[in-house]
């Protein structure tokens, strides 16, 4: 079904339908007639706030969990609110500064994003999760230093000035110029090119019998690029933390959906691939339950903004999971101040 225009609800339908769902973000139980009275600026009796609610509930905005209960937003209620009604509340100077701490952190960029995550993930009482950027950078040269009998140390420097190391295992007895000429080889064919550029090339090189070199030589090259590919996709796509927030008192009632998100936190690729769906967006996306595939079943909601580089391109996405009925109007600018502070790490 789709969404409606809010236009098309009348002055007094829009507010009864505003409390109702604010009513429900701030409490997660159905909001009755009474409770809506009772809230004052509405001027109505109960009875007539009823025959609205039922008016709302018929164009599939409220449902009723059961016959006495009062109303609550369906998925595509919250969609209408979230697009049309929503006012959104920026973070305070308090959790911006606590954002941008834990970006900030000295160490590796993996570090400062699951500090990120878990510090998201604290503010917004959701699972903060960010994708980590992919990371291919254009290469100048690789370099493999002797350590010991059966050890070399592979040097990686990056166009950039980056220079990273990984220790890798050598055939006893290799002859020391074998080093230095796989090396040469290596860095002749990196000039410009990513690792997965230049594996690809060296490769076909190789099982063309176009290159010059000999079978020791042959087989540090391999052992050379075989440790910086295998690290690099060992590097994980996806930090999640705070799950246990996922665990409150009013999701203990439905151990099966809490099983089913659970289940769906464990598939990261599957998490990162939904994530990936946003890289794209201007703005920051918000999917909420049935609207992706992989939360359906679970009945949760995900909120996902991109963060770019200096250049404006998009290097990851950072965002949250929670319970469809999340503070949408906090949360939504919390990611997005998140997502500009990462691209401010990244530069």
């Amino acid at each position: 079904m789709a969404s409606l225009p809010i236009t098309e609800l009348n002055a007094r339908a829009r507010e009864i339908f505003r409390l109702a769902v604010e009513g429900y973000i701030a409490s997660g139980q159905p909001v009755g007639s009474r409770t809506l009275a009772g809230a004052g600026g509405l001027n109505l009796s109960p009875a007539s706030i009823r025959s609205v609610l039922h008016e709302l509930e018929g164009l599939g905005l409220l449902a009723a969990p059961h016959t006495s209960a009062g109303r609550m937003p369906t998925e595509l209620g919250l969609r209408l609110f979230v697009d049309g009604m929503m006012q959104v509340a920026e973070p305070t100077a308090e959790e911006r500064a606590a954002i941008e701490r834990q970006v900030t952190q000295p160490g590796p960029i993996e570090a400062a994003l699951a500090a990120t995550s878990a510090i998201l993930s604290d503010l917004s009482a959701c699972a903060g999760v960010v994708m980590v950027p992919r990371r291919d950078p254009r290469l100048a040269q690789l370099q493999l230093v002797p350590l010991a009998r059966d050890r070399a140390l592979a040097v990686l420097v990056g166009a950039d000035g980056s220079v990273e190391n990984r220790v890798v295992e050598v055939p006893l007895g290799i002859a020391p110029g074998a080093l230095e000429q796989a090396s040469n080889y290596i860095s002749a064919h990196l000039g410009g090119r990513t690792l997965t550029e230049a594996v690809q090339a060296i490769a076909a090189e190789i099982a063309s019998g176009r290159s010059a070199l000999d079978a020791a030589s042959r087989d540090l090259v391999e052992r050379g690029l075989a440790v910086w590919s295998e690290d690099a996709a060992r590097r994980p796509v996806l930090i999640v933390r705070g799950q246990a927030n996922l665990l409150d008192e009013t999701t203990l009632t439905d151990l099966e959906r809490v099983r089913l998100l659970l289940e769906d936190l464990e598939s990261k690729q599957s998490v990162a691939d939904l994530l990936d769906s946003a890289r794209e967006a201007e703005a920051t996306r918000i999917f909420i339950g049935a609207e992706n595939r992989l939360f359906a079943l679970s009945g949760s909601s995900v909120i996902a903004s991109p963060y770019r580089d200096r250049d404006g391109r998009v290097v990851g996405v950072v965002g949250v999971i929670g319970p469809t009925r999340l503070n949408y109007a906090r949360v939504v600018p919390m990611v997005d101040f998140t997502a500009q502070s990462l691209g401010k790490l990244i530069g």
